[in-house]
């Protein structure tokens, strides 16, 4: 069903640009197979609607005008169908298509997917889904690939486009039990695999980052404006680099089971094998650490600092109690 749907909104396309005075909707139901193969006119209405709804979205300018007699006629002028000349470097390029990634696992697929059509149609350098690139040009065999897979990351994408307040439960680390949050989102940052959200707490009057893995059943809207002023771009990714742990104010000494914790030992500034099939770590220590520990579970054992070793039992011993 999706070919054949292509294949009509190809074939009106055609039409609707190769002719050179306006086509009625009777004349564009002669002319296409699957408009003539309609069961009805209620039928075809409903498709031709459809179909002329998608093109547009797609991005082609249909022109609606009368025609000679007196019924409604429709042509896409190609003048008005050029796209302009299109300049993107290969990073920016290459944002795009990572972008594009992003929203294939959303309920934005479409919109991106059209997008990059689009783009493609201009000439840009785009590999589709599941299409390799041009072999003449340089690629790696590794794919960048931004999950986003947590519920909450569309609606909160929204609410941070279009500036509205949400709601949502969260549950800390170290809580039994969610708590409900009133939010002014700003911007949505991945670090280390994980989604973020920044935004002013209402509740608490402060700046405070969420980790979208966290939020606890549906993200629901607010009325009403900002109270809170929306800091700048640099300075929010700044906020959530600190808030995820990427800035160390010290270090911290672990032991790592041998052959676990890849991303650990990436980070690591020294490592000694202990024996036993455990080494000894010796990593940045920053705002967020505890929580990172916790998910490698017993594969790591904190020996210092205490306190971060006390955070990462006081984690443990939350989540045993569910």
């Amino acid at each position: 069903m999706a070919i054949a749907k292509a294949e009509r909104l190809m074939n009106l396309a055609l039409c609707l640009l190769g002719t050179r005075r306006p086509l009625t909707k009777r004349e564009l139901r002669s002319s296409i197979e699957a408009y003539i193969e309609a069961n009805s006119d209620d039928s075809f209405n409903r498709m031709f609607e459809r179909d002329k709804d998608d093109l547009r979205e797609l991005g082609l300018v249909i022109a609606t005008v009368d025609a000679i007699d007196g019924e409604v006629g429709y042509l896409a002028r190609r003048d008005s169908n050029r796209l302009p000349p299109i300049t993107l470097d290969a990073e920016e390029a290459a944002a795009l298509g990572l972008a594009a990634k992003i929203w294939q696992q959303a309920r934005l697929a479409g919109a991106a997917s059209g997008a990059l059509q689009k783009l493609r149609a201009a000439g840009m350098p785009l590999a589709a889904e599941g299409e390799e690139y041009d072999d003449r040009q340089p690629h790696s065999a590794l794919e960048p690939r931004i999950p986003a897979h947590e519920a909450a990351f569309e609606p909160l994408m929204l609410a941070c486009r279009d500036r509205r307040p949400v709601v949502f439960d969260y549950r800390k680390a170290n809580a039994a039990r969610p708590e409900q949050r009133q939010v002014e989102p700003w911007i949505l940052e991945c670090w280390r695999g994980h989604w973020y959200v920044a935004g002013w707490d209402r509740d608490r009057k402060a700046e405070r980052v969420f980790r979208l893995s966290r939020i606890t059943g549906k993200v629901r809207s607010r009325q009403g404006a900002f109270t809170a002023p929306v800091p700048d771009h640099v300075t929010v990714r700044e906020t959530v680099e600190s808030w995820a742990g990427e800035t160390a104010t010290g270090t911290a000494r672990i032991k790592l089971r041998a052959d676990h914790g890849y991303p650990l030992r990436s980070r690591a500034l020294s490592v000694r094998d202990l024996g036993d099939g455990w080494d000894e770590l010796e990593i940045p220590n920053g705002h967020g650490l505890d929580a990172w520990l916790v998910e490698f579970g017993p594969d790591v054992v904190v020996l210092e600092p205490a306190e971060l070793r006390a955070d990462v039992i006081d984690r443990l011993r939350a989540v045993a109690k569910g």
